[in-house]
């Protein structure tokens, strides 16, 4: 037939004249390949293999052919999926024969396709000598997937007041198996439930694969909490898989119970006209506690038609709170009953015998209480509580404003007394007998007590009962207006820029219109004509002006008297202190210039580096001073020491009126006493008699102390009774120790320039001459002791008893073991004088000082 077909077609395009050459060419191609006839080289088809097969592998699965493999060194190859693709090594094929191998079993819902590609290639070049073609591989399903839910398993919260009927749980199975065969088919029923009541049924969700668990009855909070139900979800393959899911359902506490009153009456009373708490009422209820199933709702049904009273539930105690809000009056009402009903703040949910019932069908608990009004003293009541009066300010006193009208039920109206209060300009006074209220002053609308016009003040009535009651009532005084003010500037000191020729005025006034503005401003005062050369008002009349400047002003106060009138001509003259200025461009006087500098962080720290510098150089200069001293510890001997602490006693008195005593100057090179006055007394040197160093080298010190000691105390038997002579010898005894201290200290000041050998003859000759001025002036101390009460004996401290050494004035400071007498036995001077002379032995020889 196909071959009749073209020979016709030859033939017709044979016949067809007038062509040229190149359509002959075209029609000749389109011949030849029509005319070409070419056997089938591959033998391909859908291979199914079923999914899971147990084997034994590698298998057959097809055999491959190609016409165009003529040659041993032509070969077959596969490619793609499962090949040298995901999965890789399930399929291969044997290259001489195209039998192609499966190694491994497959799982279809991990691949249910594969698409292989097939080549015949010559081994010799590479090449392939036909073209590629391919292959499917379809994976037949079996049932080897149980269904299963998502999620596994389900907990859910359900309310115990829920009607039957659906709940919020839906339940849907998957099946991985192949869609649309009885392998992914799944039905899902209830295997079980716990407990049995009431019946949960599974139905289907229209439009969905979902099953929706539902119920028929009612759940009981009170027997049951939770339930668990066991739903099986199962295919249709052969064998048929099932698998389950248990759902929780936890039942919570709903408004099943009804709140009850603890008590059937109650009974309470109220003082008239009071409003407070008067009574709490109690219930009790079965549902859980401090939720909305058990929290009480009350409301009063009857007996509060005037709406005196309202209950309210305490949030804490959960109890009824009656209060009066509204005082009853005794006269009127004696005793109130009132109907009191309780709910929940839930609605009531109500199972009977496994079925919902009609919550209407139960009343709501109710309680009657008695509220008692107790009669109380009422308080007198103004026939108006508020009033308003009329009057001019600044009228004359005595003025009657107001006489108020009362009513007691309890009390004779002739006892009523009244009392003005809030009357903080003292501008009123009250009739107590009437109530009368009368001006005792002229009242001012502009006081700072009077807003917008209107004075208030409140007006008591007071009953003569037990305790005695009081009524209120409001006064307002609306003062009128008069023309009683000047108008004045509101702005007296006004700032001129020197740049600027004019600066704005402003007036104002306290009265009302048509007592005030606009006003009419001119100058005043004697240089009113004089004014108006300088400065002129623009415009003259209104709420403001503006005063223009017609000349150059100097810098400084200018005073200018305006007198400003009002609508009635009232005329009030004021004065404008203008001052003028520079203020350099803008609206404010610009200000000195500042007499301080700051200075900047630069030069803040080259000035704290200076101080530093300064401070590194003295101490430098410290420590170059200290550094040239050689500072040597000297050694104390603590086992000789004894007490050697240095106490400090109170100071003498002041100075004395009297001329000074001579002050005696010695030289120790020509031993010379010089006395020197410096009050205009005579000067005198008084020679001592000439003694070498070898004659005072044999004077021996305790000698001179016993004969200058003996002098001094015959002295004073002679002058002083026996307290007297106590009092002396205390004198002699100290100023001597401060004689012999004042002399060491001098012959210590000289030891860098004196100590040629006198060091000791000083020290004895010092030392009488000494004691003979100490003599002298202890001598005079009787004669001054009354006139100069600062020269009198004074004991300061108490040492104790006196040391068992002798003085140590008589010793010397260096060889004391050789140039003392032989009879002075160092070991009895004690643990004292050790220490010193080890002190002042040991500095002396470190300083190479002779004697």
């Amino acid at each position: 037939m196909k071959g009749a077909i073209l020979f016709l077609l030859f033939l017709a395009v044979a016949m067809v004249p007038g062509l040229g050459q190149n359509h002959s060419h075209i029609i000749s191609r389109e011949k030849r390949e029509l005319l070409y006839r070419s056997k089938r080289r591959w033998v391909l088809s859908t291979i199914e293999l079923q999914e899971e097969s147990p084997g034994p592998y590698p298998r057959e699965a097809t055999t491959l052919h190609n016409d165009k493999k003529v040659h041993e060194h032509h070969f077959f190859r596969i490619s793609g999926m499962g090949v040298d693709k995901d999965p890789i090594g399930v399929f291969s094929i044997e290259k001489k024969t195209g039998v192609v191998m499966v190694h491994k079993a497959i799982n279809r819902e991990d691949h249910a396709l594969f698409h292989i590609r097939f080549d015949v290639v010559d081994e010799l070049t590479g090449n392939t000598v036909d073209r590629t073609l391919a292959f499917d591989v379809a994976i037949k399903d079996i049932n080897d997937n149980p269904p299963h839910f998502e999620p596994l398993n389900m907990k859910v919260s359900v309310k115990e007041n829920t009607p039957q009927g659906g709940l919020p749980v839906n339940l849907q199975a998957f099946d991985s198996d192949e869609e649309g065969n009885d392998n992914s088919r799944v039905t899902m029923t209830i295997i079980s439930q716990e407990p049995a009541s009431p019946k949960f049924i599974l139905q289907t969700v229209p439009n969905t694969k979902m099953q929706q668990l539902t119920f028929n009855g009612c759940f009981d909070y009170d027997k049951e909490k939770t339930y668990k139900v066991i739903v099986e979800a199962k295919d249709h393959g052969k064998p048929p898989l099932s698998s389950s899911t248990t759902i929780t359902l936890d039942i919570t506490d709903a408004n099943t119970h009804q709140p009850v009153f603890t008590e059937t009456k109650y009974a309470t009373e109220v003082p008239e006209m009071e409003t407070k708490e008067i009574l709490r009422i109690k219930v009790t209820d079965g549902d859980k506690p401090d939720t909305p199933a058990s929290r009480p709702v009350f409301k009063i049904l009857k007996g509060n038609e005037d709406e005196n009273y309202m209950i309210e539930t305490d949030p804490k105690t959960k109890e009824g709170v009656l209060r009066v809000v509204k005082g009853k009056d005794f006269e009127r009402t004696e005793i109130v009953n009132l109907e009191i009903a309780v709910e929940n703040e839930e609605p009531l949910f109500v199972c009977k015998d496994g079925v919902p019932g009609d919550p209407q069908i139960v009343p709501p608990q109710t309680v009657t209480v008695e509220v008692q009004v107790v009669d109380v003293n009422d308080p007198p009541l103004f026939e108006k509580t508020f009033e308003r009066v009329f009057e001019k300010e600044e009228v004359p006193p005595g003025r009657k404003l107001y006489r108020p009208t009362v009513s007691d039920e309890d009390s004779d109206l002739e006892n009523i007394r009244y009392k003005l209060i809030d009357d903080p300009e003292k501008w009123l006074s009250i009739d107590e007998k009437t109530g009368l209220v009368t001006t005792v002053k002229a009242m001012d609308r502009e006081s700072p007590n009077v807003h917008k016009s209107v004075y208030t003040v409140h007006v008591l009535a007071i009953d003569d009962g037990k305790p005695p009651a009081t009524g209120t009532s409001t006064l307002h005084i609306v003062l009128g207006d008069i023309n009683d003010n000047l108008p004045h500037l509101v702005t007296k000191n006004p700032i001129l820029c020197s740049e600027k020729n004019d600066v704005h005025v402003r007036a104002t006034d306290f009265d009302e219109p048509p007592y005030g503005g606009p006003f009419s401003f001119s100058f005043a005062g004697d240089n009113a004509e004089e004014l108006k050369k300088k400065w002129k008002l623009h415009p003259t009349t209104g709420e403001n002006t503006t005063l223009i400047s017609l000349t150059m002003l100097d810098q400084g106060n200018h005073t200018i008297q305006l007198l400003i009138e009002d609508q009635q001509g009232k005329q009030g003259t004021d004065e404008l202190n203008v001052f003028v200025c520079d203020c350099g461009g803008g609206d404010e006087c610009r200000g000195l210039l500042p007499t301080s500098t700051q200075l900047s962080g630069p030069a803040i720290g080259a000035l704290l580096a200076g101080l530093l510098l300064l401070f590194l150089l003295l101490l430098l200069c410290f420590l170059c001073e200290c550094g040239a001293r050689d500072f040597k510890h000297i050694p104390l001997n603590m086992a000789d020491e004894g007490h050697q602490t240095l106490m400090k006693y109170n100071e003498e008195g002041g100075g004395t009126a009297c001329k000074a005593e001579p002050v005696l100057v010695r030289s120790p090179t020509t031993y010379i006493t010089t006395t020197t006055v410096t009050d205009g007394l005579k000067q005198a040197a008084v020679p001592l008699p000439q003694v070498s160093s070898s004659s005072l080298g044999a004077w021996e010190t305790q000698e001179t102390t016993k004969t200058m000691r003996s002098q001094t105390q015959g002295m004073y038997s002679n002058q002083y009774s026996t307290k007297g002579f106590q009092q002396a010898s205390m004198a002699n005894n100290t100023l001597r120790s401060t004689g012999r201290s004042m002399q060491q200290t001098w012959n210590s000041n000289m030891q860098g320039g004196m100590r040629n050998g006198f060091t000791r003859a000083n020290s004895l000759v010092s030392e009488r001459y000494i004691a003979d001025h100490i003599d002298r002036k202890v001598y005079l101390i009787g004669d001054e002791e009354f006139d100069q009460p600062e020269y009198s004996l004074h004991v300061y401290e108490y040492e104790g008893n006196g040391s068992r050494c002798q003085s140590l004035d008589q010793l010397s400071f260096d060889n004391y073991e050789e140039d003392l007498d032989v009879d002075l036995d160092l070991q009895d001077l004690g643990p004292s004088f050790r220490a010193l002379g080890g002190i002042c032995q040991r500095h002396m020889q470190e300083k190479n000082i002779a004697l």
